[in-house]
């Protein structure tokens, strides 16, 4: 099977060149490091005898940002060195920004075709392979499996459509994922599924999600005032935000500020999309609102706005603290994956999502049962729902202190993980 994916991963690849260029041209910032994609890796300096070589790969922002505790851990016992890889330019942007003193490199990870996944292999070396979330490669995984290097898939998940697809093709895709060594996964939901995929269920442990143990710095008062006043948010009043949107769900958002305001509330709107390079569609639609509107990335605001975009990298945890009710974004129909709620519950803000939070189903379900988020059918119901909360102080408390005590009693993954990378790896 190997072979049949080799000969199918060219082909592919020429065939969604032209749209992954156009994506990564539109996104901008991937042309420093560009011939990382093609195996070569930076030079990275000589390993050291007793010092073990961790190859980690934390696809995007939100998993760069998760593996943090576990970089500074490694740091502090000494022992280890971590080259560091990422899939997007601004998951490359928080790896320089945040990690550059505490590992040995940082860079991008290879598409994966033998040539570039092998010349990639000779340059790291690695000793130990960590895979964040979703990131199972078949070609990465070989050239473990043949150097006898363990593949360790750490806070794994599997969405929705990846089992339904998956599932498909069992029979097809297993004996490429023969060299995972150890699946350490977010929930017994995920267990359960890499279990009825056909992973050993020996190699298959529950350890939690690591995106719990997050430390989020908050923000003292001065600091929020003076984040108010950039983005264009009044001194005073309430604020709803949108994290991660998705197409559809700004318009959602704007017709739920229209009935809030309607409601005798005051109130204004942050937007914080996905991806920000969807600003000029984002701004058309805030044109037409006739809304007066801000966006981050053009510096601080001249005056107060009615709508604020936070359309920059990396502040998300940031913005979370000023709002009042937090939208969960890519769950409104016609999306059906969802965006984390992770942060938002840590930091306790009353949260709302849709029906489609598939790739977060059982942390989801546990905040719901807790009562710390509401789920909103569509988006007449997010608008009646948000206004009801905004102008309900006791049921926002209420919301936030389930969303505490929820992140309170889900916390240590962290460490679970560590100590089974430690035993995989051979060190005490």
């Amino acid at each position: 099977m190997l072979w049949l994916y080799r000969l199918l991963y060219l082909p592919a690849l020429l065939l969604g060149a032209p749209y992954y260029m156009w994506r990564m041209r539109r996104r901008g910032g991937y042309r420093q490091g560009l011939a990382q994609r093609f195996g070569a890796e930076p030079v990275l300096p000589p390993k050291q005898p007793g010092v073990r070589r961790i190859w980690l790969h934390a696809v995007s922002v939100g998993e760069m940002l998760a593996v943090g505790p576990m970089i500074e851990a490694w740091r502090r016992e000494g022992g280890v060195d971590v080259y560091l890889t990422t899939t997007t330019s601004t998951g490359r942007r928080v790896a320089e920004e945040r990690y550059a003193a505490m590992v040995a490199g940082f860079g991008y990870f290879p598409l994966d075709w033998w040539p570039f996944s092998a010349r990639a292999w000779r340059r790291v070396q690695p000793d130990v392979v960590i895979l964040t979330e979703g990131e199972r490669w078949p070609e990465h995984i070989h050239q473990a499996k043949r150097r006898g290097v363990p593949v360790i898939c750490i806070n794994a998940r599997m969405s929705d459509r990846s089992f339904r697809n998956l599932r498909r093709v069992r029979r097809a895709v297993m004996p490429l994922m023969a060299g995972v060594t150890r699946v350490l996964a977010c929930s017994e939901h995920d267990a359960e599924r890499f279990r009825a995929l056909g992973f050993p269920p020996a190699c298959i442990a529950v350890t939690g999600n690591i995106k719990l143990d997050v430390n989020i710095p908050l923000l003292a008062e001065p600091e929020r005032a003076a984040l108010r006043r950039e983005l264009g948010l009044p001194g005073t009043g309430l604020v709803l935000m949108g994290s991660s949107t998705w197409p559809g769900e700004e318009a959602a958002l704007l017709a739920t500020l229209r009935q809030a305001r309607a409601a005798g509330l005051d109130c204004t709107l942050l937007l914080v999309p996905r991806h920000a390079e969807r600003r000029t569609e984002i701004e058309l639609l805030l044109r037409d609102s006739g809304l007066s509107h801000h966006f981050r990335s053009r510096g601080p605001a001249p005056a107060a706005v009615d709508i604020a975009v936070g359309d920059t990298t990396g502040e998300m945890r940031k913005f979370l603290q000023l709002a009042d009710v937090v939208f969960v974004g890519k769950s409104l129909p016609p999306h059906t994956e969802g965006q984390t709620p992770v942060e938002s519950a840590v930091l306790g803000r009353p949260l709302l999502f849709g029906p489609g939070m598939g790739n977060f189903r059982p942390i989801a379900a546990e905040l719901l049962a807790s009562g710390a988020a509401r789920r909103v059918a569509d988006a007449a119901d997010l608008a009646r729902q948000a206004v009801a909360l905004l102008g309900d102080a006791d049921q926002r408390n209420e919301l936030s202190t389930a969303a505490r005590n929820w992140h309170r009693t889900n916390t240590g993954a962290v460490e679970r993980t560590l100590a089974f990378i430690r035993a995989q790896s051979g060190r005490p």
